[in-house]
Order: structure tokens, then C-alpha cells, then sequence
């Protein structure tokens, strides 16, 4: 009950063109301009839902918002309720917002990060299937989970577990951590920083094929690989990590494992199983205390 999913995330960029070339050339992925209001929003088409990913033209590159998807609206009254006995200020929602993500209903408040969530009832599906080019296998199947920084980590993991009733997998102490809101091993990951970032956006696919086809594509055009291909130790992903032009990472994975109510969180120790050879210094090597 409650948070169900990861929903789709928004982001300012300075360079929407850089954005599209690379969903369009590297993922496969169609972009759908919008109107909203004055403003042109490109929201990229990850599965047969309205989009997962928006790309909001801006003066600088910013994480704009998150949004999770809850259960009814019964439960978005539930755990508005607890946010505001927690001491957060709940906000609706506009008509242009709510009908951009295709909720019914919408509401928001700013984490300790200073980010804006989003709590959304209902998803708009507005195709059959993706929208892909005619030479695209299965490919891209949706949106897989996002990972923040920032200097008030535990504050932050006390509004994600002890408010919005999230679980904890699994750790590396001192300073990440990795947190799920259904079977998957994670939907989002907490680590400690001196100022609030996003560190990655993960996008799901359905095989290795079809990951091993990304990177292809990915070094015949000449984007820059910031993690190479390897497997993740916790969630056992098999990914490689892309820098995207606003200067974060993409995460380009599959066959992340799931979890259930026995599962007893710990930590994890070691990053890799193998690979993910980081290009600049790995910030997670050894988390800050």
C-alpha cells in the first residue's frame, strides 16, 4: 500500500537537442513534444505509458522533480497525512501538472535535499507499445531507479523509511544506502555528499542483448562511457554507465534481482562483481562518514 513505483522524473537541461540525439540514437527511445502552457516540454517514451523522463528547457541542469506512484487517492490522503504530521508542508498539484504526467491527482512537497516530490495517483497509457524505430529490438522497458546525494543523508533516510514506509535492502557503511518500495532490489539509493546531486538515472531493458546493443551504439557515436560494463555486487545488474549532457550518469542495465519480505538488509561490501571500471574518480569508493 501506499508508494508503489518509481513514476518518472523531471529535469531541467540546457541542452534538450544533446538529450534527444542521444535517447533517439543511443536507447532507441522516441521523444514527444508537448505543450504546456508557454512551455515546450520533451518527455521521453520509455514504455507504453505517457513518458518517464522530462526534459524541461532551462538556464541550468538541474534535477526538477521525482514522482511516485501511489496506490489511490484514499492512500495519497494517508501519507499526506503522515508528511504533514512529520512536519512537511503538502502542496497540490496544478491542472497543467497533473495533466503533464498523466495523474488524476497529484500533490508535492521538498525533501531535505531541497528536491520537489511528487506523489501521483494514476498513469495515462497511451500506446499499445513503445514508440521505437523499425530496426529496435525490445530494448528500453522503463524506468528503473534514480540515485541522490546530498549533505543531510540522514534525514533523508528517515523521510524515505519512517514516513513514506519505503524498506531498506541493503548498505555500505557508512553513507549509502538502498531503498525499495515493491520487489524490486531498489528504487532509489541515498548517499552522503557536501551539496545535493544526482548521481545516476537507471534505465531498465529487458536482456543483456539488448544492454550490449546500447553500448555499441553508444561507442560507434561516441558517447562518452563514464562506468564500464560490469555487475553490481547488491542488486547482481548487468549495466555500463553513460555521461549525458547535462553531467550526470545514465545507467544502462537489465536483470536487476527482486526481493521479498524475508529479505534482512546488510552490507554488501564490495561494489562489483566484476567491471564497472569508472573513467573519473568512483565518489562511492569509500562514502564519507
Amino acid at each position: 500500500m501506499g508508494i508503489r513505483k518509481l513514476g518518472y522524473v523531471g529535469l531541467n537541461v540546457t541542452d534538450v537537442d544533446a538529450w534527444v540525439t542521444l535517447f533517439e540514437r543511443t536507447l532507441s527511445v522516441g521523444i514527444t513534444p508537448v505543450t504546456i502552457g508557454t512551455k515546450e516540454v520533451a518527455l521521453a517514451e520509455l514504455d507504453e505509458f505517457k513518458y518517464r523522463l522530462a526534459l524541461h528547457p532551462s538556464a541550468q541542469d538541474s534535477l526538477r522533480e521525482v514522482g511516485w506512484i501511489v496506490d489511490s487517492p484514499r492512500e495519497l490522503d494517508r501519507v499526506t497525512e503522515r508528511l504533514t504530521d512529520a512536519g512537511f508542508a503538502v502542496r497540490e498539484g496544478s491542472a497543467d501538472e497533473t495533466e503533464l504526467r498523466g495523474a488524476t491527482q497529484m500533490r508535492w512537497f521538498t525533501d531535505h535535499f531541497g528536491y520537489r516530490v511528487e506523489l501521483a495517483v494514476g498513469e495515462a497509457k497511451v500506446r499499445t507499445s513503445p514508440a521505437r524505430s523499425a530496426d529496435a529490438r525490445t530494448g528500453v522497458t522503463g524506468l528503473g531507479h534514480l540515485v541522490l546525494a546530498g549533505p543531510k543523508l540522514d534525514e533523508l533516510r528517515e523521510l524515505y523509511e519512517c514516513v513514506l514506509e519505503f524498506r531498506l535492502t541493503d548498505y555500505r557503511a557508512p553513507g549509502l544506502y538502498f531503498l525499495r518500495c515493491n520487489a524490486s532490489h531498489h528504487s532509489i539509493a541515498l548517499a552522503r555528499a557536501d551539496t545535493p546531486s544526482i548521481h545516476h538515472i537507471e534505465i531498465e531493458h529487458d536482456t543483456i542483448d539488448d544492454v550490449g546493443r546500447a553500448h555499441d551504439r553508444a561507442q560507434a557515436g561516441g558517447v562518452p562511457i563514464s562506468i564500464s560494463l560490469g555487475r553490481h555486487m547488491n542488486d547482481k545488474a548487468i549495466s555500463f554507465y553513460i555521461r549525458n549532457p547535462s553531467g550526470f550518469h545514465l545507467e544502462i542495465g537489465c536483470g536487476g534481482i527482486e526481493v521479498g519480505d524475508g529479505w534482512i538488509p546488510h552490507d554488501f561490501g564490495t561494489s562489483d562483481v566484476w567491471g564497472h571500471r569508472h573513467a573519473d574518480a568512483n565518489p562511492f569508493a569509500s562514502p564519507a562518514s
